[in-house]
């Protein structure tokens, strides 16, 4: 889990990290100056912020919930431990998600307490029917509770994989809220590419400008 905060107007979300150099996270979260901070269990003790450069998904508009994912490239690659982890991918979009899954994040205690927690906060939740949040490219989970304001950007995590990005959340006529999340196997091709090693992009940039020559 990753702790992600703007240093200037200090908009918090969560996010995770898929390799040393990558964390995803919601691309609502994005923000001018935003900073990653790994390992951290309790904000009031934060480690050095890593700097990133954000890649928001192109389709992302922030008038609309759908394409809620970015990838944010570290500036200093990550240092792996018994802390600092990645979190796997999920398979293609065709296999079968389990629906027992968990959430965690930093964000408001209660849904209308608005106290943000400054320990990581883990809930499990169950994920039901997409049609009942929207866009064909959500997941969907419905309680009393789950992610929260300031959860945004974390990851739904089912059978020990990163299935979903929170995104979203609505409160429905019995206090129950249904909460969206972006949904990571719909999107892996454009993951994929973002996350091509430099020398991999070079080299194909490369051989498609050969492509046009011959």
């Amino acid at each position: 889990m990753v702790y992600i905060r703007d240093k200037i107007s200090k908009v918090a979300c969560g996010g995770f990290l898929v390799r040393e150099d990558y964390v995803m996270t919601a691309a609502h979260c994005k923000e001018s100056h935003l900073m990653v901070y790994l390992g951290v269990n309790d904000t009031n003790f934060l480690p050095d912020g890593i700097e990133v450069d954000p890649f928001p998904h192109p389709k992302f508009n922030m008038n609309r919930t759908d394409h809620d994912i970015m990838l944010l490239k570290l500036k200093t690659p990550a240092t792996l431990n018994k802390i600092v982890s990645t979190i796997a991918f999920p398979k293609p979009e065709n296999e079968q998600i389990q629906k027992d899954c968990m959430v965690m994040g930093w964000g408001w205690k209660k849904f209308h307490d608005e106290s943000p927690s400054n320990v990581l906060k883990e809930a499990n939740v169950t994920l039901i029917d997409s049609e009942n949040c929207g866009t064909a490219d959500t997941l969907c989970t419905e309680g009393s509770t789950g992610p929260a304001q300031g959860d945004s950007g974390g990851p739904l995590v089912c059978g020990g994989v990163a299935e979903g990005i929170v995104s979203f959340s609505k409160t429905k006529s019995n206090a129950d809220h249904l909460t969206a999340y972006t949904h990571i196997s719909h999107y892996l091709s454009w993951i994929h590419d973002e996350m091509k090693p430099p020398t991999q992009q070079q080299f194909e940039t490369w051989k498609g400008k050969l492509d046009k020559l011959i």
